[in-house]
């Protein structure tokens, strides 16, 4: 009998214990200002922004819900990053109330004439001391940032022509710019080692690491041909 896959293209959840958020700005077909509010042909041109799910232990992109900037959008990042870390099973019924457990923080920066002059923090989840517990804990980071979500930006836009800034590389159709969203994204998980992720073998040689490896999904560095072909649903 083959293997019968999960729907999501994980079999497990990753060894997430932490996340960045944050969104990414690029446009399609024109820039939002030129966009008519009135003619449907604009509704899909204009902004179209990445919202992404980090984790930054293990360079992982969890989620990315590229799409227009609104609530919805950032509920669905939240929503989308929560089924992927959860554990296998009939998932349990909506509710509002964050639970006891939960530390979320957000970075707010003051700036001046474009410069960044003054970083601050907000706790939303938790108290103060709860969120510094949890910073003490984390492999990567003693305080509260999103440089790991940014740099992943950052690296993404080169991945990606059509999101690189002053640029004559954009992209004119809606379907496509999401597609070549999700390819980079995740084909950055399996197929693209991070320097700082490697590990050094026995001899004492520097060994070749991926997020999915290092957040245990998958134990070697997948080619574009396996990523491609690998199937997300195999019935039996």
């Amino acid at each position: 009998m083959p293997t019968t896959y999960m729907t999501s293209w994980w079999l497990f959840p990753p060894k997430t214990r932490e996340v960045q958020f944050d969104e990414k700005w690029s446009f399609v077909g024109k820039k939002e200002k030129h966009c008519d509010p009135d003619d449907p042909d604009d509704a899909r041109q204009g902004d179209n922004w990445d919202h992404v799910a980090l984790d930054p232990e293990h360079r992982l992109v969890v989620s990315v819900v590229p799409g227009k900037r609104t609530a919805e959008k950032t509920e669905a990042v939240v929503q989308d990053f929560k089924q992927r870390t959860g554990k296998p099973g009939r998932p349990k019924s909506p509710y509002y109330k964050p639970a006891a457990t939960w530390n979320y923080a957000t970075v707010h920066k003051t700036r001046n004439k474009g410069r960044v002059v003054k970083i601050d923090f907000r706790v939303v989840f938790g108290a103060v001391a709860t969120v510094m517990g949890a910073l003490k804990l984390s492999k990567v980071s003693n305080k509260i940032n999103t440089a790991f979500v940014e740099r992943q930006n950052g690296t993404d836009r080169n991945r990606d022509g059509r999101k690189v800034r002053k640029t004559y590389c954009f992209s004119e159709d809606w379907d496509i710019h999401d597609a070549v969203t999700y390819f980079t994204m995740y084909t950055y998980n399996f197929c693209w080692p991070v320097r700082t992720l490697r590990q050094r073998d026995p001899d004492n040689r520097w060994l070749p690491q991926t997020p999915a490896m290092a957040a245990g999904l998958t134990d070697h560095v997948w080619s574009l041909r396996e990523w491609l072909t690998f199937p997300v649903v195999q019935r039996e």
